[in-house]
């Protein structure tokens, strides 16, 4: 559960007002996504803890202490030398974005004053720490190549520059009845993605909390939205807006009837007034009870099982990339066998020649300037036994490549299906979900056999829940439970969802023969994405289809399927929203 731009607000002007002008004392890297970094100020010390774990990034000053590496790593010692002694001159925050600018100021060899910026983007799998002087990049904690984005490369030596806009506005500089006006006129659809995709900064919880406070359902169509409507949703802005501006916050946690973190906001969170909520006095008091609670309980054996599943995947990969060098060199066996034919092709005009090399016309050659070729030659035979060898390379190379495609093919179905392993163990929360994950990992061989007789625990049952329309919605939280509720549960009718080219749950809509609505659908999509590697996604493509045109082929791995007659959607997971669903489901409401 992460912050939004909009709650960050206040955060970047309390680490300001706290911060500006304390001289950084030392630097830690406790693991590869926190950095901590203490602060002195005349008779006290801070500690800046930065953490940008995907599922939950966020910025605070903690009171907490973390056992540190014995040897720091690279990012660490860069930012001890570029940073360490130097002052804070200032944190803000980039518009309303979830970045946030730590500029601190260094002495430079004469004395003169350098300033570097530490740059934060608490952004779901995006998060990052980038340390930038004069726009250059120095280093960031998670750099980031061409081949993983060709949008944006963060590495030493490029020229830094902010993730791509959204061309939205600032709710803050804009007065509420005209950004209800934006939002009515942007023809988005919903009234909550609406606003989202009119606001900087605004996440679906902040959105969720402005439809009620207006008095009006989330999902409405913000065409149907009358003139009363749209005063209501600016008198809602207004009475969140207004307090934030006059520095009046409300730091709030809410949890669920377990204990488990829902929502956090720097605002009274009235749509969630069922659940318990914790207020603070600082969003940093906020956020580090936030932390802690995001530390689950973690059924026995998951961490194990994790590891196990992760040093498979390590393995898997390595694999991948031999065999697919291996291929490489493969592909050249018709080389050798060109080679062979101009040796052949030139036995009789030169027969008693023993050569480490000769170079000959080439009779495949199609540049007019490249009418030769030069074979290496094994001088102790003849030019026929080398054109033999050659043939022989070509050949043995053919056979090898027909088995390397097809070792990579099993190879990379294998990472995929470990992959959803890795995504239900994430999503595991239960002892029989575990016990289940156990269970399908022997069979599949990753484990051996116990004799040892094991303490029997009930099989784990798929999650069902309720939509708004009454519609029941399966969701499959493992591989078994993915074949039970797909092959097993669903009518050939009902709407089945996956997600597009992440491992995850399949989702079943047990709509019959009626066609979905379009909330509800949109729902089924955000559950397909959450219960997914592409949780912290955002636009996270969803496809969907009828149950019809779901197959398991012929002895799959549990869990694998192929489908057709699919169409896709694009949706953002609302965590908040999801972690209500299910904790209704749980206490029965």
């Amino acid at each position: 559960m992460s912050l939004d731009g909009f709650s960050m607000s206040p955060l970047a002007l309390e680490l300001n007002r706290q911060l500006a002008g304390g001289r950084i004392d030392k630097i830690f890297q406790p693991n590869k996504n926190t950095i901590m970094i203490w602060i002195r100020q005349p008779g006290e010390t801070f500690r800046l803890n930065i953490t940008i774990n995907a599922a939950q990034p966020y910025l605070n000053l903690s009171s907490q202490s973390m056992e540190n590496p014995a040897a720091p790593p690279v990012f660490c010692m860069v930012l001890r030398k570029h940073l360490e002694d130097g002052r804070i001159a200032g944190i803000a925050q980039h518009t309303l974005d979830r970045i946030i600018f730590i500029t601190v100021d260094t002495r430079g060899p004469q004395g003169a004053i350098i300033s570097k910026t530490l740059v934060v983007e608490l952004m779901g799998k995006h998060s990052n720490v980038i340390l930038v002087q004069n726009d250059t990049i120095i280093d960031a904690i998670r750099r980031i190549g061409q081949e993983t984005s060709r949008v944006r490369q963060v590495s030493p030596g490029r020229r830094f520059c902010l993730p791509p806009g959204q061309n939205k506005v600032n709710i803050m500089q804009l007065s509420s009845g005209a950004f209800a006006e934006k939002v009515k006129a942007s023809q988005t659809g919903q009234l909550a993605k609406a606003i989202v995709n009119t606001g900087q900064g605004i996440g679906p919880l902040t959105a969720r909390e402005l439809a009620w406070r207006a008095g009006l359902p989330a999902g409405i169509a913000v065409e149907t939205l009358t003139p009363a409507d749209v005063l209501s949703l600016a008198e809602a802005v207004d009475s969140i807006v207004t307090p934030l501006q006059q520095g009046l916050i409300l730091p709030t946690v809410v949890t669920g009837p377990d204990n488990r973190l829902l929502a956090i906001a720097a605002f009274r969170l009235e749509h969630l007034a069922q659940y318990s909520s914790t207020e603070f006095a600082t969003m940093s008091a906020a956020l580090e009870f936030a932390g802690k609670l995001a530390l689950k309980y973690t059924p026995p054996e998951k961490d194990a099982l994790t590891k196990l599943v992760a040093t498979e995947l390590t393995k898997l990969e390595k694999k991948l990339t031999a065999i697919s060098e291996e291929l490489a060199e493969a592909a050249k066996a018709d080389k050798y066998r060109k080679l062979g034919d101009i040796l052949m092709a030139n036995l009789y005009s030169r027969p008693g020649d023993t050569l480490d090399e000769i170079t000959l016309n080439d009779l495949y050659s199609s540049q007019p300037d490249q009418t030769t070729v030069t074979i290496v030659l094994d001088p102790s035979i003849s030019l026929l036994e080398n054109a033999r060898r050659y043939y022989t390379k070509y050949h043995k190379l053919k056979r090898a490549q027909t088995s390397l495609e097809e070792q990579i093919s099993r190879t990379r179905q294998e990472l995929q299906y470990l992959a959803s392993v890795e995504i239900a163990l994430e999503n595991a929360d239960r002892s029989a979900e575990v016990a289940d994950i156990r269970s399908e990992l022997t069979a599949a061989g990753y484990i051996s056999k116990s004799p040892k007789r094991r303490s029997a625990i009930r099989p784990s049952r798929p999650l069902k829940l309720t939509a708004p329309d009454g519609t029941e919605i399966l969701i499959g939280k493992n591989n078994y439970q993915n074949d039970e509720i797909t092959f097993k549960q669903a009518q050939l009718d009902d709407i089945w969802l996956h997600t597009k080219d992440f491992p995850g749950s399949h989702v079943i809509l047990r709509t019959g023969r009626q066609h979905p609505s379009a909330d509800t659908l949109a729902l089924g999509a955000q559950l397909a994405a959450y219960f997914s590697k592409a949780r912290t996604s955002a636009n996270a493509p969803v496809d969907y289809t009828k149950r019809r045109n779901v197959k398991k082929p012929s002895g799959a791995k549990p869990g694998f399927v192929i489908y057709s007659a699919q169409k896709t959607l694009y949706v953002t997971p609302d965590e908040a929203y999801i972690e209500q669903l299910l904790q209704q489901e749980k206490s029965g409401n």
